[in-house]
């Protein structure tokens, strides 16, 4: 059974109303999955009104959307007597893997620079903070929160970095969206004495995998 809603995350009245609707399709909320976001590349000599608007839309859906949504789904799971909050972020936040250099051919089609990330890079450190802050607010009801800290995923998003023409090789180094639904899967099946708080790091060239805890 599944539902299929459209909405803005940054609107409250459409954040609120999707959990209402949510509660009465299916009797609550245990899982929450904060996958929305957006990315832009910018230049330090961009004009004041396109680098805020462009704050606006990406603190908005990738900061504020996960706010509304991890606030609205709380009370359900505090009176629920439990649930998992995960956040989708990114692999800037924890400890650096060797990364595999552009090539020539790759800097022709994405330029020389690296991308200028600022709000976006931003966007997800603030996601550490919001999943360690609601972990230790949660943890004596039972809910667990944590986040899934991904590199180079083959998503629309990766592809339009690369102009919608990424190299072959190049996506055959990439985390596919299923192992990160795995590795989704496999955190929710800690239950509620599993981690939680957590930055757990998924990185292109090692297994994705669910660390031992002991390793932690």
């Amino acid at each position: 059974m599944f539902m299929r809603l459209v909405g803005d995350v940054s609107e409250p009245e459409d954040v609120y109303t999707t959990v209402g609707l949510a509660g009465e399709r299916f009797g609550g909320v245990d899982i929450l999955v904060n996958n929305a976001a957006v990315w832009a590349d910018h230049t330090v000599q961009d004009p004041r009104s396109k680098a805020l608007r462009e704050y606006e839309a990406i603190m908005g859906t990738n900061l504020r959307g996960c706010f509304l949504f991890g606030r609205a789904v709380m009370p359900v799971m505090v009176e629920r007597g439990g649930g998992d909050i995960v956040n989708m972020s990114t692999y800037y936040v924890v400890p650096p893997k060797p990364l595999m250099p552009r090539t020539p051919e790759e800097l022709a089609i994405v330029g020389e620079r690296p991308p200028f990330t600022d709000l976006y890079s931003a966007s997800k450190f603030a996601l550490t903070g919001l999943t360690q802050a609601w972990a230790g607010a949660l943890r004596e009801h039972g809910v667990r929160v944590n986040a899934i800290c991904m590199g180079e995923t083959d998503t629309p998003m990766l592809r339009a970095y690369w102009h919608g023409r990424p190299l072959p090789y190049r996506v055959e180094t990439w985390i596919r969206p299923e192992e990160i639904a795995r590795l989704t899967l496999d955190l929710l099946r800690e239950g509620p004495e599993g981690r939680t708080g957590e930055n757990i790091g998924a990185w292109v060239g090692v297994p994705v995998e669910l660390p031992p805890r002991d390793a932690e």
